[in-house]
């Protein structure tokens, strides 16, 4: 169960860590309306990654045998998924897009939560995105029950909650001197992580 856990927190961690366009209408989001907003931003963003990391798990059954028989396959071409979407992070300048977002008038809640739901539930690609990392963390088999699919979805989500409320938490604390440059270092050293750890994790699969 520990194994499980820490796998579904990394999962989680891996999905909402790259500085997006929802990251960066969270970051913009507590930056001018604070903690509350950015929280509200992050949740519809997590809800939508819900959807999708449910309907990634109960329909593994359907394609487990395939990812059994072509585990080196696919544990490579997620690294090169994750390698270039570290490159595109770290090549992304947020900056710019946060310049043309357009905030709108409503500090609701509720519209944060919404609006970040619905630019989120737009990229079922996402589906994708988790099956590789499933593949690539061996998260998921045939042999795991009910009770622990449903586990293994919470555990996701949790790790993506924490990466959420850690980055809302910060942005937060430093709003004040908050300047804009950093979002561009942080994409930086975001992008530089997920291009060294994706090719590291396979050689050691590889091993294993």
């Amino acid at each position: 169960m520990l194994t499980l856990f820490i796998k579904g927190l990394i999962i989680g961690a891996i999905v909402s860590a790259p500085i997006g366009p929802i990251g960066i209408l969270c970051i913009q989001r507590t930056l001018n309306g604070g903690r509350r907003r950015g929280i509200a931003t992050a949740l519809g963003a997590s809800a939508s990654d819900l959807l999708y990391a449910c309907i990634a798990v109960f329909s593994m059954s359907m394609v487990v045998d395939f990812i059994e028989l072509h585990q080196t396959f696919l544990q490579v071409i997620g690294t090169i998924a994750v390698f270039f979407f570290g490159l595109y992070t770290f090549r992304d300048d947020p900056r710019k897009k946060l310049k043309k977002m357009d905030e709108g008038n409503s500090d609701s809640t509720k519209t944060d939560f919404f609006t970040s739901f619905g630019l989120t539930i737009t990229n079922p690609l996402v589906i994708f995105l988790f099956i590789f990392l499933f593949a690539k963390f061996h998260y998921i088999n045939d042999d795991i029950s009910f009770p622990w699919n449903i586990l293994s979805v919470v555990f996701i989500m949790l790790g993506a909650a924490i990466w959420w409320t850690f980055m809302v938490t910060i942005v937060d604390f430093f709003r004040g001197k908050f300047n804009v440059r950093r979002l561009y270092l942080v994409n930086k050293i975001t992008g530089t992580l997920l291009m060294i750890i994706g090719p590291i994790s396979l050689v050691f699969s590889l091993i294993n």
